[in-house]
């Protein structure tokens, strides 16, 4: 199995790092395919910094809108591979961005992320689905329990904080009651609000 670490979707580019999670979400992309956009994404070995930076020197940086950290998995369990690549991606001119379940910070045992980020990553979207602890355990089945959901919160907060451009998401799946919910928390974040599509095995990606 060749490792694909980067490919493009869209208008970006994307940074395949890890398949690593410490969630298992019900609606999660890897239930139902093996990749994005005709890209096989499960990794036989996660890619050292040097992988990454000799994959990236394939790609015209310039060309994208936006360098997205993202993975078939966390980002945040190779937050020491974000920390190596992304000060290359800003001081090549790129726009970065993180697509995270928000759970860094218990990941990595440290509430300091979002501070160190800011310098280099310009976006960050956050998988928020639920507005309760409960409920978010529940479909997300976090290995943290409970404890995630606030964990989360408080990642989007310091996000928010340290003047990196905040969304949190929702699928649509989770019913109009509870996306009302979520879009309340994300608001009182003071971050952006997106409800994304949930991703099945028809959907053309």
């Amino acid at each position: 199995m060749e490792n694909n670490y980067v490919y493009e979707f869209g208008d970006s580019l994307y940074l395949n790092i890890t398949n690593r999670c410490p969630n298992n979400c019900e609606f999660c992309i890897r239930n139902v395919k093996n990749g994005v956009a005709g890209n096989e994404l499960w990794l036989k070995n996660e890619p050292t910094c040097q992988d990454l930076l000799s994959a990236l020197a394939r790609f015209d940086l310039g060309k994208y809108k936006e360098v997205v950290f993202c993975g078939f998995g966390e980002p945040m369990c190779a937050f020491d591979l974000i920390s190596e690549v992304g000060p290359y991606l800003k001081s090549k001119g790129c726009s970065v961005r993180i697509n995270t379940n928000g759970l860094g910070g218990l990941i990595n045992g440290r509430d300091d992320i979002p501070a160190l980020i800011a310098p280099y990553i310009d976006c960050v979207s956050i998988s928020l689905n639920a507005s309760t602890p409960e409920e978010y355990q529940r479909i997300c089945r976090s290995k943290y329990g409970e404890a995630a959901f606030g964990a989360m919160l408080d990642f989007a907060k310091a996000c928010v904080e340290a003047g990196i451009e905040t969304t949190m998401s929702v699928v649509d799946c989770i019913g109009e009651k509870e996306i009302e919910a979520c879009r309340k928390l994300a608001e009182q974040t003071g971050a952006h609000f997106r409800v994304r599509e949930t991703i099945k095995e028809d959907t053309v990606y």
